[in-house]
């Protein structure tokens, strides 16, 4: 399917808004799977690594900015084992597509990729939404599921189902999201 590149969702954030409580339960459970790809994709040289993270509203913010808010927030211990490793992409987003907004688009298209696999947070805001815009850039996609986090246990299974019947979307694991590596 040419080549990849795995694209993590809001992963750096302070778990201080309205449905935290609810989310963070379900991120617990995707930490060690997530963190296990990331380690994988940036070991991979035909595997590109793109970390696209909302600004909470802080438009100067940089990455280390934004880092450093979710360190500091309410549940580090799911941010600091997902945190972006030197050398990969970290593109800032205001809206829940990693792709209104940001030059996700040309960093693909320069990088020649042909297949997304879309992980992070919130399954059925930000993934469903950023799928939405992978697959009419005609993007393949890929979701693993123990990669994505959902707030509503329906509206996360919903989602999948959406990606997976509207867009596509090929529904796996971490473990086998990776071929050939």
């Amino acid at each position: 399917m040419g080549k990849t590149a795995v694209i993590v969702i809001d992963m750096l954030n302070p778990y201080d808004h309205e449905d935290a409580d609810l989310l963070e339960r379900n991120v617990a459970k995707i930490v060690d799977p997530l963190g296990g790809l990331i380690g994988r994709a940036h070991e991979r040289e035909d595997v590109e690594l793109v970390f696209v993270n909302d600004n909470h509203g802080d438009f100067s913010a940089t990455r280390d900015d934004i880092e450093a808010l979710a360190r500091k927030g309410r549940r580090p211990d799911l941010v600091n084992p997902l945190l972006p490793p030197p050398g990969c992409a970290f593109l800032t987003k205001v809206r829940h597509s990693a792709f209104f907004g940001t030059s996700l688009e040309y960093l693909l298209h320069r990088r020649e990729i042909e297949t997304v696999v879309l992980t992070g947070q919130v399954t059925e805001q930000c993934v469903l939404y950023s799928a939405l815009d992978a697959y009419v850039r005609h993007f393949a996609i890929r979701i693993p599921r123990d990669c994505v986090a959902h707030i509503h246990d329906d509206l996360g299974e919903a989602a999948l189902r959406m990606m997976e019947r509207n867009m596509g979307a090929e529904i796996t694991t971490a473990e086998r999201c990776l071929p050939g590596g």
